[in-house]
């Protein structure tokens, strides 16, 4: 199968794209301009490196050309500072993706799997665990930019044969997580721990959030890209809930140390607690995540510890 993956050198991207390799997939990598690749490929892997701009109908007509499936895991903004700026939020996010429907309607690409937020478009819940039916209101631009990106990939769906299928993932955390923007609680926490820094935590640290391997996420996009089942939108979940507290003493554990905190007013914008069901995921994919917290956290600690070693900031 040929997969264009739109952001696939990221974080989350070369999770989904080493995972796909692993089946023999044949992978076109979109990035932008002047990101290299991520590792080097083998000369049994399949894989175009190509960049180009995301608001540019040429680049991305150019990238779709040819594909059984896209995966648009692009995302320019961050949950926390999307509300700062919500006019980019939409022109960068919103518009673009519906200039990549169009290219694709264009070009005959009949299949998109789109990377959704499990962890902003739900908003405050009216019940726990929450599933795919639970109302959708989101407190940041974020969520609400990528409920309309849900609601337009259905609507090309219904008028133009695009199948859309959407995964809203929870709080992903694993290697290759960006150290130096601070991307995610757990990187977050493991990068100053590591750093013997004081971690920083928004309210009394009961904050409840449901964190999930990144290779967990990558074998859902895995087995997503074969599904041929009726259903399009499926929580990619933990299904357990961590409160921050709860995962400062899990990282305590894995370095085996104490870690200092500063406790700062809440948010208003954090929701208290969030923790997403995935039994249609296990029912409709067969999948259900494998690795544990602190197995993942483990692994991802050792993975910072080389890259911090790298760039000189652990002795």
């Amino acid at each position: 199968m040929k997969i264009v993956i739109f952001g696939g050198g990221g974080f989350i991207g070369s999770a989904i794209a080493d995972r796909l390799l692993m089946d023999n997939h044949e992978l076109r990598i979109f990035e932008r301009p002047r990101i290299e690749p991520y590792r080097k490929f083998r000369p049994t892997e399949h894989v175009e490196w190509v960049t180009g701009d995301l608001m540019s109908t040429h680049d991305v007509s150019q990238a779709v050309s040819g594909a059984d499936v896209v995966l648009h895991l692009v995302s320019t903004t961050l949950p926390k500072s999307s509300n700062d700026d919500p006019l980019y939020d939409v022109q960068t996010n919103l518009v673009a993706t519906l200039q990549m429907l169009n290219a694709m309607d264009a070009q005959g690409v009949r299949r998109i799997v789109f990377i959704s937020s499990g962890g902003t478009v739900y908003g405050p819940p009216s019940y726990l665990p929450i599933d795919e039916r639970h109302p959708t209101e989101p407190l940041v631009s974020y969520g609400i930019t990528k409920l309309a990106i849900e609601k337009y990939l259905l609507m090309y769906e219904h008028l133009h044969g695009i199948k859309a299928h959407i995964l809203r993932v929870t709080n992903p955390f694993g290697e290759r997580q960006r150290i130096e923007t601070a991307q995610g609680a757990v990187g977050v926490f493991l990068s100053r721990a590591l750093q013997n820094k004081a971690i920083d935590i928004w309210g009394d640290g009961t904050v409840t959030r449901d964190y999930l391997y990144v290779g967990d996420v990558a074998d859902a996009f895995a087995k997503i890209v074969h599904y041929d089942g009726s259903k399009s939108v499926f929580n990619i979940s933990s299904g357990r809930g961590t409160s921050l507290n709860q995962l400062v003493s899990t990282i305590e554990d894995v370095l085996g140390k104490p870690i200092h905190c500063n406790y700062l007013p809440g948010r208003p914008f954090d929701v208290p607690v969030s923790v997403l069901g995935n039994s249609l995921a296990q029912h409709e994919l067969g999948w259900s995540p494998t690795v544990h917290l602190k197995d993942g956290i483990a692994r991802t600690a050792e993975w910072m510890a080389n890259q911090l070693h790298k760039n000189n900031k652990l002795d």
